[in-house]
């Protein structure tokens, strides 16, 4: 069995170098002043022993690893969805671009640019009773945490400064591809993006795709084998925004990215593990996390290939 600790310790010595390097994602408000030299790194595995380093009381936004969530509600409700109103393609152009929706007709290439995400919420709209307590409500009994809880401060400062969102999905309205008001989809899929969690929560509450739909915390199934297998495949090939191809060669796992810093990955029947570090490269990525991820695969040797 490997050494965890000691992995940690030796990758938190290498990316020492990265931190304070990147930059935030200051284009909104909320995040702008996140200390790019903040780091922390957790390892849980399946029978719940968990090793961590750095920050790691510290809690950040979830942001786009949040669209894992919302998808599982939604296909394990409906299957059908990534190949009615969203794609599961890499896209080839950054997560916010209006350009590619355009020519294909208002579907989102795949559920995890901001496109496909607002698609997701608008499912997840229609399907729940009242979105954002119950999407919370399923993220809690996922973490095992009854206390985690939106961030009504960036909520509030996404929502003023989604400019770009508000033409995505005013877009897919032209094109008969959101069914619910606009305004209530952007709350809700603002608030999904503002949860907070730190890196131990990330790491329990996404164990269920490590452990084939099946929650190690609760010894509940959440989803299918079946449609576990393909959210990791989707995270695999669509989950670090247009960087998946450079991921997929230097981790060689399943993760999604968010722009607040935090990166989960699964190790399926293994572990999952979640790196924090608000400073971000050029695709939006964490850059000490990524790094990060790389070290583990390969001080580990747990990539899936």
């Amino acid at each position: 069995m490997n050494d965890y600790n000691y992995i940690l310790k030796q990758i938190y010595q290498d990316i020492q170098p990265l931190l304070g390097k990147g930059r935030v994602a200051d284009y909104i408000p909320a995040l702008a002043n996140a200390d790019r030299n903040k780091f922390a790194m957790a390892v849980r595995l399946l029978d719940g022993t968990q090793f961590s380093i750095g920050n790691i009381d510290e809690t950040f936004s979830i942001q786009s690893v949040s669209k894992v969530l919302s998808l599982t509600t939604v296909i394990a409700e409906n299957d059908e969805f990534l190949s009615t109103r969203c794609g599961k393609e890499p896209s080839g152009t950054p997560f916010n671009s209006l350009v590619q929706l355009e020519y294909e007709s208002g579907i989102p290439r795949n559920p995890f640019i901001n496109a496909g995400a607002l698609v997701t919420s608008d499912q997840m709209y229609t399907n729940l009773n009242n979105p954002k307590k119950d999407f919370l409500r399923f993220v809690r009994d996922l973490s095992g945490n009854r206390e985690l809880e939106y961030n009504e401060k960036i909520a509030r400062s996404e929502f003023k400064a989604g400019f770009r969102n508000a033409a995505l999905i005013n877009l897919m309205k032209d094109f008969n591809n959101i069914e619910n008001c606009i305004d209530g989809v952007l709350d809700t899929y603002y608030h999904q993006c503002s949860i907070e969690m730190n890196c131990a929560n990330l790491c329990d509450t996404f164990s269920f795709l490590a452990n084939y739909g099946v929650n190690p915390i609760n010894n509940k199934k959440v989803i299918s084998r079946s449609v576990a297998k393909r959210i990791n495949a989707i995270m695999l090939t669509c989950g670090t925004y247009d960087a998946v191809g450079d991921v997929a060669y230097r981790i060689g796992l399943p993760a999604k990215s968010g722009v607040g810093g935090g990166i989960i990955a699964i190790v399926p029947g293994l572990l999952t593990v979640s790196v924090w570090s608000p400073g971000l490269d050029e695709k939006g990525n964490s850059l000490a996390g990524i790094k990060a991820l790389e070290l583990f695969t390969t001080y580990a040797d747990n990539s899936i290939f």
